[in-house]
């Protein structure tokens, strides 16, 4: 797994999408989820997942890069559901046969052709 060993900048290790994939594939073999994993239901529970990651902000406003007024508990709560959601969204592309890493990568390809960079977002980036 190579990548997924090295430290981030953070002191963390840096975890890649099959490594997630594959604990969770385990996860829920070890339990006999599978026949329960079907696209539909992991869809659903994503989309349950990001109503309660919805919550969190809900009555917040506008909230600073770095969350500077949160607490640690808020921050922690944070980080649970942003898991939720992206292990929900990990299993659906696995039940779904799509390498979601790739797909990824040329979905940000196709953005860039979409969206170039002109003369003012370079110089609305660099202000």
């Amino acid at each position: 797994m190579g990548s997924s060993h090295e430290l981030t900048r953070n002191g963390h290790k840096d975890v890649s999408l099959q490594e997630l994939s594959d604990r969770l594939a385990e996860f829920a073999q070890l339990r006999g989820w599978e026949e329960y994993h079907s696209p539909r239901n992991l869809l659903l529970a994503l989309v349950g997942e990001v109503g309660e990651l919805s919550e969190i902000f809900q009555w917040k406003g506008e909230v600073a890069r770095g969350l500077p007024n949160w607490t640690s508990d808020e921050k922690e709560h944070l980080e649970e559901e942003l898991s939720d959601v992206l292990l929900y969204l990990i299993q659906l592309a696995d039940v779904c046969g799509l390498d979601l890493g790739q797909a990824a990568l040329t979905k940000i390809v196709k953005n860039a052709r979409k969206y170039p960079v002109t003369n003012k977002t370079t110089a609305s980036t660099t202000n």
